[in-house]
C-alpha cells in the first residue's frame, strides 16, 4: 500500500471521528436538555454520568491494554488529583445547571469564552504572557457572547453564571491535568477514569442528602413522564457522555492541537445548530450573529495561539543546531528548560522534553493533553 493511500485512509478516519464526535455530542446535549426539562435534578444527571464512565472505562481500557496503575505519592495525590476530581464534578454539575436554565445554544455560546479564562488563568497561575495578536483575538469572543446575552429571549442569570462557572472549572482542569500528564506519564483516558471514580465516591454522600432526598419528597419528580423512558434516557445520556470523551481523546491523539481546537470549535457550531433545529427554542438574527461571532473568535484565538507558539519555538532553536553524532543541549519548550538531545535512532521516547522510561508510557500512548470540556 502506497503512502498516498495510507494518507487518504488517515484523513477519512479522522473525518469519520469528527462526524461521529459532532453527532454524539449534539445528541448528548439535546438528551440532557430533554431530561432536565422533565427531571430537574442536575446533580443526579452528573452522578449518573460519573457512574457510567467509571463502570465502562475499566473493562474498555483493559481491552485496550492501557496501564491500570500509576505511581503517585500521597502528597501529590492530595495536591493535584483530588482537586482535579472536584473540578470535574463541579464543572459537569454547573454545565448541567446551565442546560437546565437556558437553551443549549446559549449555554454553548457562553462556553466559547474558555480561551478568555485560559489566558487569564495562565497569566496569574503560570505567569504566562501572550502576544498582542492573541489578546486581540479575544475581542470577538467577548463581543459575540455579549450580543448573544443581550438578545437571548430565554435569558436567565443562574443559567449564565452556571455556564461561566462551568467554563472556569474546565479551564482550570485543562491547565492542571496537563501538568499531571506531564509529571506522571499517565494515559489521558486513564486519568479520566481516575477523576470520574474519585468524584463519584466523594460526592455520593452529598447526592444522597440533597438530590435523592428531594426526589423522594417530590410528589411527581418525573413531571408525568414515563419512568421507563426516563431511566433509559438517563443511561443513554451517561453512555453518550462517555463515548464523546473517548472519541475526543482519540481524535486528539491523531491530530495537532490546532487542528483539534478547530474541530472543537466546529463541534460547538454543530451542537448549537442541531439543538436549534430539534428543540426549536426561539432566536433572533442578532442572537445568531452573536453566537457566530463568538465561535469565529475562538477560531481566531486558536490560530493566533498557534502562531505565537511557533514563533517561540523558532526563537528558542536559533542558537542551536541538531546533530546525530553529538549530544547537544537543546531548548524544547517556552520555559527554555534544556535537555540532552538523543539521536533519532534510539528507542527511548521523550514527551515535552522529558525522557520517559519504559514503565512511564506505553507505545502509542504518550499523553498529549488533559481532560477537557467536550
Amino acid at each position: 500500500m502506497s503512502s498516498e493511500d495510507v494518507s487518504i485512509k488517515s484523513v477519512l478516519y479522522i473525518l469519520f471521528l469528527c462526524i461521529l464526535w459532532y453527532s454524539v455530542s449534539s445528541g448528548n446535549n439535546v438528551i440532557s436538555k430533554t431530561i432536565l426539562n422533565d427531571f430537574p435534578f442536575p446533580m443526579t444527571l452528573t452522578m449518573i454520568q460519573l457512574l457510567v464512565t467509571t463502570l465502562l472505562s475499566g473493562p474498555l481500557f483493559a481491552l485496550w491494554s492501557i496501564r491500570p496503575y500509576i505511581n503517585m505519592n500521597r502528597t501529590y495525590y492530595w495536591k493535584l488529583i483530588i482537586p482535579l476530581a472536584l473540578g470535574k464534578f463541579f464543572g459537569s454539575l454547573s454545565s448541567h445547571v446551565s442546560l437546565w436554565k437556558v437553551p443549549v445554544s446559549y449555554a454553548h455560546t457562553v462556553k466559547a469564552t474558555m480561551p478568555l479564562f485560559v489566558v487569564v488563568l495562565s497569566r496569574f497561575i503560570l505567569g504566562e504572557k501572550q502576544s498582542l495578536k492573541v489578546y486581540c483575538s479575544l475581542l470577538p469572543i467577548i463581543i459575540g457572547v455579549s450580543i448573544a446575552t443581550v438578545t437571548e429571549l430565554s435569558f436567565d442569570y443562574i443559567g449564565l453564571l452556571s455556564a461561566l462557572l462551568s467554563t472556569l472549572w474546565f479551564s482550570l482542569q485543562n491547565i492542571y491535568s496537563k501538568k499531571v500528564l506531564f509529571d506522571t506519564g499517565v494515559h489521558h483516558l486513564r486519568l479520566l477514569h481516575i477523576l470520574a471514580r474519585l468524584a463519584l465516591i466523594i460526592f455520593s454522600p452529598f447526592w444522597l442528602m440533597i438530590d435523592l432526598r428531594k426526589i423522594l419528597k417530590t410528589t411527581n419528580p418525573l413531571h408525568d413522564s414515563d419512568s421507563f423512558v426516563m431511566c433509559f434516557l438517563l443511561f443513554l445520556n451517561g453512555f453518550l457522555n462517555f463515548i464523546q470523551n473517548v472519541i475526543a481523546f482519540s481524535l486528539l491523539s491523531l491530530v495537532s492541537p490546532l487542528t483539534y481546537s478547530v474541530c472543537n470549535a466546529t463541534k460547538r457550531i454543530s451542537v448549537i445548530t442541531i439543538s436549534l433545529l430539534l428543540l426549536r427554542n426561539p432566536v433572533t438574527l442578532f442572537n445568531l450573529f452573536g453566537m457566530l461571532l463568538a465561535i469565529l473568535g475562538v477560531l481566531f484565538y486558536n490560530k493566533a495561539k498557534y502562531d505565537a507558539n511557533q514563533a517561540k519555538k523558532r526563537v528558542a532553536s536559533l542558537p542551536y543546531t541538531k546533530s546525530d553524532s553529538n549530544l547537544l543541549f537543546k531548548y524544547q519548550n517556552s520555559n527554555h528548560v534544556p535537555f540532552i538531545h538523543i539521536p533519532e535512532k534510539t528507542s527511548e521516547t521523550r514527551y515535552m522534553g522529558v525522557l520517559l522510561s519504559p514503565h512511564d508510557h506505553q507505545s502509542n500512548h504518550i499523553p498529549k493533553a488533559g481532560p477537557q470540556e467536550i
